[in-house]
């Protein structure tokens, strides 16, 4: 595994998916507090992921898209497909 920081197109869409989930979690009215309590993550978590800055698992992934009632590939799908 590299040591290296990732390309800036990595941050990027990381920063992105982030985005998406937060406005699906708003949109479903939960708060960082509330989801993270029904996916069994912190809301220190749930916070870094929204912003980009922790690489959640495709498990945790998982259970957010199920909890804010959002398909997974339409919150982590690559930027060209908006």
């Amino acid at each position: 595994m590299s040591t290296e920081p990732p390309p800036a197109w990595v941050l990027t869409c990381c920063q992105t998916v982030g985005d998406r989930i937060r406005d699906a979690r708003r949109a479903a009215g939960l708060t960082q507090w509330r989801l993270g309590e029904m996916v069994g993550a912190d809301h220190k978590t749930i916070h870094r992921i929204e912003y980009g800055t922790s690489d959640p698992s495709l498990r945790l992934l998982f259970r957010i898209a199920r909890a804010v009632g959002v398909p997974l590939s339409e919150l982590v799908r690559e930027e060209d497909d908006e």
